[in-house]
């Protein structure tokens, strides 16, 4: 009798996040090097990578978000509000409660244009992309810097699931659109006085008329446009293709903020399928559950450091 061979099931998005994390995370006391190692082996031997890219791979590259470079850049802003819980960095400011719509865009259109438009830290992107350049490769991000894309990488190849610096939408998400705002902010952040826009400049929703927003998953009001979902079908054909094959999840800078986007759905692909592997680069929190014994790698150290021995070492017959 015929085997009758069912295709795959199409791996959602919705399918894919976790919200379970593993009870049995160890700090691997593996040699450095031989880590290093170990991690350049999964890719060479790789068909397809799964990069999850979290905030440490843009910090790790040299973006800025508080200390010298806040003071610098948003002292003014530290003088009109003060220091307090709000404005130590880039995160925490951004959840100050403004006065007036004019004070809000006079400091989201700075953190805009700083965090994002203007940003180019892009050599340690262009390095990893460049050790992944014979591989079938997909971007899955919770950043909203657009790094990857400045870095070349075309953005039919990236999921970036929390929106960007370079939109806008309805505050209240009254219809599902956004709009381009790298003009706006440039505008803004000439015409701003005292921490403020003009009243002129206030951008109103185009079908409601209230208030407009960074589209920046915050809240729940949070837009996913047309782009949105059709970068999601991207990634979901990418993973359903990868699924059965030789499949490296290279995880870079994925803390325990947001770990159910990528940190533990990349943890529950490893325990399904025993083809997949895991490397996770992380400053300080690289625990990988020990139960995955030799196909997860946790590398505990400096990321651009790391990021650049694993590339060497990818280039290496051995």
């Amino acid at each position: 009798m015929k085997m009758i061979k069912f295709p795959n099931k199409k791996i959602t998005f919705d399918s894919f996040l976790c919200g379970t994390p593993a009870g049995d995370y160890i700090y691997q006391d593996t040699d450095y090097k031989k880590q290093v190692r170990d991690a350049a082996a999964m890719i060479r031997n790789a068909e397809y990578v799964l990069i999850g890219a979290g905030a440490g791979m843009s910090t790790a590259a040299g973006a800025q978000y508080g200390g010298k470079f806040f003071e610098e850049n948003f002292g003014e802003f530290q003088k009109k509000y003060g220091k307090g819980p709000y404005m130590q960095d880039m995160y925490y400011a951004g959840f100050y409660p403004f006065p007036d719509e004019e004070s809000y865009w006079g400091y989201w259109s700075k953190q805009a244009l700083l965090g994002g438009i203007n940003l180019d830290v892009t050599p340690l992107h262009k390095l990893l992309l460049a050790a992944l350049s014979d591989k079938k490769l997909f971007v899955l991000s919770t950043n909203a810097d657009a790094q990857f894309v400045k870095a070349g990488l075309s953005e039919q190849k990236i999921f970036c699931t929390q929106g960007d610096y370079f939109h806008i939408q309805c505050g209240r998400g009254c219809h599902d659109k956004t709009y381009d705002a790298v003009e706006l902010f440039h505008q803004m952040d000439q015409a701003r006085t005292d921490c403020k826009i003009p009243s002129s400049m206030v951008p109103k929703c185009p079908v409601c008329g209230g208030p407009m927003d960074m589209n920046l998953r915050k809240d729940s009001f949070f837009v996913q446009d047309d782009a949105w979902y059709e970068a999601e079908e991207r990634f979901s054909d990418f993973l359903s293709d990868a699924i059965d094959k030789k499949l490296v999840l290279l995880e870079l800078g994925v803390g325990f903020n947001t770990p159910t986007i990528i940190r533990f759905p990349f943890e529950k692909l490893v325990r399904e399928h025993d083809q997949i592997s895991l490397i996770r680069l992380n400053l300080d929190q690289a625990v990988v559950p020990k139960s995955f014994g030799s196909r997860a790698v946790g590398i505990n150290a400096d990321m651009a450091e790391s990021i650049k021995d694993i590339a060497e070492c990818c280039t290496l017959n051995e």
